[in-house]
């Protein structure tokens, strides 16, 4: 069984690693970049990762380099700068944009397909920029736009747990005779990419649809004596023939104890009768991610106590509903309008461990972060939930010694009146609900 489900899987991901993606409209690409020139307030350049020579898996474009450009192509560069008008011995510049793309290698092209190339006289059209040029040229292109302005130039900077293509852009622009400096265009980016336009959130739809047609999956695989990879195989098959080119993460499938452990990912273990599994998988739709997870009776119903754990969680995550409210509502810490704080009082109140102790302290996580390009996607946390921000809201209660952990993550969008919209809702979440899915109901 386990080598027919891998083999399945392997076949579907090798034909979708063919699919194009659901780019979205040349022109959402073009508002970024000038909203983005126009908030760093300087040149802005950025590079796309190379493909390594050995790569096994299909190429991903960075994020950034993606939001902005819509452009795949590994070693490509765009440079923005805002227009600046004419102020003493500083002369006028119009809002400058331009791609960078490598050379073609033909040779290479026998084993990645086809590539676009600077070259290419219908490259502009086909990318959205006004001027589409090799990657040679990039620096020569900067230091006219420099010549006479401040010499800084905006791009992404090594922090940690980061080391982003533009770490080289120093050793990239040597051969120009401007002596350059450099900042970081990172948090501007994030704050940028709080707010998804509305392609944006047509993506995250999808991913997140199909990421809910794989837990239903999931639902009717998970049985006692069922290997935890298989549910994890099911899933994968689900959000793959539904147009997903991955998972938005490496698929967590834990059960028994597996369940208390936040970031289990082994998926080895044989699901027994009686145990609860964490299913905390989901996937990419053309580069956007969802994040969904339930928390199921392997045997098709809850004990009393885990049915208990359960519904104290699920009491959590629909407080914290129940308490947003747009321009108010804070996703994390502590303070008044913190959803976080409603979910933590609301475990906090309900329900005691074996010691008599409450509940919280077994509440071991943030309540959400943003999605969007990346499950975890930047943005910034200081601000209210407001229109267009995606998120999740996923509280959970991890008990080691009674080998129970619930978890329940769903994902939210505030749509343009600032309703709180729960976009997978079609995955059941009440216990009884769940249930009924598992016995074909």
């Amino acid at each position: 069984m386990r080598k027919f489900v891998f083999c399945l899987l392997a076949l579907l991901l090798a034909s979708a690693s063919g699919n194009s993606l659901d780019r979205q409209p040349g022109a959402d690409y073009h508002a970024r970049r000038e909203a983005l020139a126009k908030k760093a307030g300087g040149v802005v350049v950025l590079l796309a990762p190379l493909e390594g020579i050995d790569d096994v898996y299909e190429f991903r474009q960075a994020d950034n380099f993606y939001y902005l450009s819509g452009v795949t192509v590994p070693g490509a560069g765009l440079l923005v700068a805002p227009a600046v008008e004419a102020k003493g011995d500083t002369p006028a510049r119009s809002y400058t944009e331009i791609l960078f793309l490598p050379p073609r290698n033909l040779r290479r092209e026998k084993f990645t397909g086809p590539q676009l190339g600077g070259d290419d006289a219908d490259a502009p059209k086909q990318t959205g920029f006004d001027r589409v040029e090799e990657t040679g040229k990039l620096p020569d292109e900067v230091a006219k736009l420099l010549a006479n302005h401040p010499p800084v130039v905006y791009t992404e900077m090594p922090s940690q747990g980061r080391n982003p293509a533009s770490e080289d852009l120093l050793g990239f622009l040597r051969h120009s005779n401007a002596m350059v400096f450099f900042q970081d265009v990172t948090p501007t980016l994030s704050s940028l990419r709080t707010v998804k336009d509305a392609g944006e959130i047509a993506l995250i739809r999808k991913a997140v649809d199909a990421s809910v047609a794989a837990h239903l999956a999931a639902m009717k695989a998970t049985k006692p004596n069922v290997k935890e990879y298989e549910v994890s195989a099911v899933m994968q098959y689900e959000w793959t023939r539904r147009g997903c080119e991955r998972p938005s993460y490496s698929p967590i499938v834990g059960s028994g104890h597996n369940s208390t452990v936040l970031h289990y990912s082994e998926d080895t273990g044989t699901m027994k009768a009686g145990d609860v599994v964490v299913i905390d998988a989901a996937a990419e739709y053309s580069m956007y991610a969802a994040d969904i997870t339930r928390t199921l009776p392997i045997g098709g119903h809850f004990t009393a106590r885990q049915k208990e754990i359960y519904e104290i969680v699920l009491g959590a995550q629909e407080a914290a509903m129940a308490a947003f409210q747009s321009g108010k509502s804070m996703l994390v810490g502590d303070g008044e309008n913190s959803l976080n704080k409603v979910a933590k009082d609301y475990i906090k109140s309900h329900g005691k461990d074996l010691h008599g102790q409450p509940l919280d302290q077994y509440f071991i996580h943030g309540l959400g972060h943003y999605i969007g390009l990346n499950v975890h996607d930047p943005g910034d946390y200081k601000v209210p939930l407001g229109p267009g921000m995606a998120f999740t809201i996923e509280p959970g209660i991890y008990i080691p010694e009674e080998n129970i952990g619930v978890r329940i993550e769903d994902d939210y969008l505030v749509d343009a009146d600032g309703k709180l919209v729960k976009l997978s809702a079609a995955a059941p979440s009440k216990a009884e609900d769940v249930e009924k899915v598992m016995a074909g109901k």
